[in-house]
């Protein structure tokens, strides 16, 4: 099984005719991901890789059913395109544009929590169950190489180092059950522990994988889910960014959100919180694999 996407999973994509979404779009398809229609304002009747384009959302869904959107449009414009995919009944839409507006974002979660909408990003290259299907552009055009199907979940704010957490589980023979790049965003649709909620409920999904940075309370809250006992499967942290405790409060460090404001979001207090609370802590990528082990053979 997975969380969010299977091979059965009916995918829009939005603004399918820029040049990212195109060559996106290619790779997916060939992967075996079902996208069944895409939408350009002014391009409909169009195709795109045999994929039929349309003017709307609402005339997409028109067409035939669709479960998830992937969203590939300017940061301004991309408020419009996924408020058009939630009253479109979408109940899985990823946001892969970086620098939407703060504003915009906290408008159109709102909108897409209260109508039970999953929203993965902003400023995400996508997700992935091997074997079956991947959004965005994770794993590229050889996505084989790194993403070997298995039994672990993979949760990461970073969308590079999920192929490295990926590839490392893959390289020691246990692979995933999805991956997921989350967003490097201060406030993202769906949160870290809302990902570990899934992976709990995921019957065949054994243990859970995190890849976390400096700044925002993701970490912190799947550490109250564990003091919760509200997570029975191992979780293994692996949080980077130790390094930047050195400099001034307040400045970020690769992605946006990876900002110290207090004490309490460095890395080194985050693997403290995790630690107490039950999950297992690596300190390199090398450690994974066998922290996974170890965890799933008690």
């Amino acid at each position: 099984m997975s969380i969010l996407i299977n091979s059965s999973t009916r995918v829009l994509v939005q603004g399918i005719t820029g040049a990212q979404a195109r060559f996106d779009t290619e790779w997916c398809l060939r992967y075996g991901t079902r996208i069944v229609a895409g939408v350009t304002p002014g391009r409909g009747g169009e195709s795109v890789h045999g994929v039929p384009v349309f003017d709307t959302v609402r005339r997409a869904v028109a067409a035939g059913p669709v479960d998830a959107s992937v969203i590939y449009v300017p940061p301004l414009l991309v408020r419009a395109a996924v408020l058009e995919a939630i009253e479109a009944g979408i109940g899985l839409i990823v946001v892969m544009a970086e620098y939407v507006p703060q504003h915009d974002v906290m408008v159109f979660i709102a909108r897409a929590r209260a109508a039970g909408v999953l929203l993965v990003g902003c400023n995400t290259n996508g997700l992935i169950s091997p074997g079956q299907s991947k959004l965005g552009g994770v794993g590229g055009m050889n996505p084989d190489e790194i993403y070997k199907p298995g039994r672990v979940g993979v949760v990461s704010r970073s969308g590079g180092m999920i192929a490295e957490v990926s590839l490392a589980l893959g390289v020691a023979g246990m692979g995933t059950s999805t991956s997921v790049a989350m967003g490097g965003d201060a406030v993202t649709g769906l949160s870290m522990a809302d990902y570990v909620r899934l992976f709990e409920a995921d019957e065949q999904t054994d243990a859970i994988v995190l890849f976390g940075e400096p700044g925002t309370s993701n970490e912190q809250e799947v550490a109250a889910l564990l003091r919760a006992a509200a997570v029975r499967k191992p979780v293994v942290a692996l949080i980077a960014g130790q390094f930047q405790e050195r400099y001034p409060a307040g400045v970020s460090f690769g992605h946006a959100a990876a900002m110290i404001t207090d004490g309490s979001q460095s890395a080194t207090a985050k693997r403290t919180l995790l630690r107490d609370a039950g999950a297992h802590i690596a300190l390199s990528l090398e450690d994974i694999p066998a922290l996974v082990q170890a965890a799933t053979a008690r």
